[in-house]
């Protein structure tokens, strides 16, 4: 297989926006999760103001992810990271991320980065990056944000708790504390026994909310 280039996307790359679109959606189908839909349209904006990473392998689309700034630039968020299914089981996924979070230091290095995910995967990665797992009230306040969550399918009931909670783990990177040593907390068995759990309590929040209506 020809090697796979990870680049800053331009709007040379706007014809991908579809595409993107299309296997981010597949792939949330197939894992049963929630997500929040992206249109090409705004796909298309991330490229053209410089938010957006794609990796490419003879001119296909292989993978791709795009940065979120909010509060001024306070804080960063990394979104839509998918990885195509040809290129999968490649550690892709792990190469675009890092990609991503080294680029959005040099062009917001003052900024918190933070991202919610319910993907083990990829809260190993952010493990492996110098994320730390917090609470929701130390990620961005900003209602435009919360506002991306409305298309998920789990967003009643983060509704209900205030977006103070979701099945969602909120994870941040202060660069403030960079210079700390950094301390591997990620445990897989931990972190299925805390989605368990999560899942389980919150499904019944679902089904109270089903029945109120």
């Amino acid at each position: 297989m020809k090697p796979i280039e990870i680049i800053i996307a331009t709007s040379k790359h706007l014809h991908y926006a579809k595409e993107i679109c299309e296997v981010i959606s597949d792939s949330a189908k197939v894992r049963g999760t929630g997500i929040a839909k992206r249109t090409p349209e705004y796909i298309q904006t991330k490229m053209t103001n410089g938010n957006a990473i794609i990796a490419l392998c003879d001119n296909r689309f292989a993978g791709f992810c795009y940065i979120e700034v909010w509060g001024h630039e306070k804080y960063v968020a990394h979104s839509g990271l998918i990885v195509h299914p040809d290129f999968r089981n490649q550690g892709l996924a792990k190469r675009i991320k890092e990609f991503t979070f080294n680029y959005s230091l040099q062009k917001y290095p003052h900024s918190k980065v933070f991202g919610i995910t319910t993907g083990l995967a990829v809260m190993k990665i952010n493990s492996d990056l110098g994320y730390k797992p917090v609470t929701f009230s130390e990620l961005t306040d900003d209602p435009k944000f919360w506002a991306g969550c409305k298309t998920c399918t789990n967003y009643d009931i983060l509704k209900a708790k205030e977006h103070k909670m979701c099945l969602c783990t909120g994870m941040l990177y202060d660069p403030a504390n960079q210079a700390k040593k950094k301390e591997k907390w990620y445990d897989k068995k931990v972190l299925k026994r805390l989605k368990k759990i999560k899942q389980t309590m919150l499904a019944s929040n679902k089904q109270l909310l089903l029945w109120k209506k």
